[in-house]
């Protein structure tokens, strides 16, 4: 098929992983006060899961497409 590459489906879940990260960050310093660990965690998984759903949505087409 000509068009296969047009119509095939993009979802690969880059934009869940951003709003999973973002969910993540928000939720962190208001936890921060009753388990500082828990937070340091959700700030740094927030950041490393949001980094990943970044990375898929935006740049790793643009990388595979040179």
């Amino acid at each position: 098929m000509v068009h296969g590459e047009h119509n095939r489906s993009r979802n690969n879940g880059g934009f869940a992983l951003i709003i999973l990260g973002a969910l993540l960050l928000i939720i962190s310093p208001q936890i921060q006060s009753e388990m500082p660990n828990l937070a340091l965690m959700g700030y740094i998984g927030g950041m490393i899961i949001g980094g990943i759903g970044f990375y898929l949505k935006f740049f790793r087409d643009r990388i595979k497409q040179k």
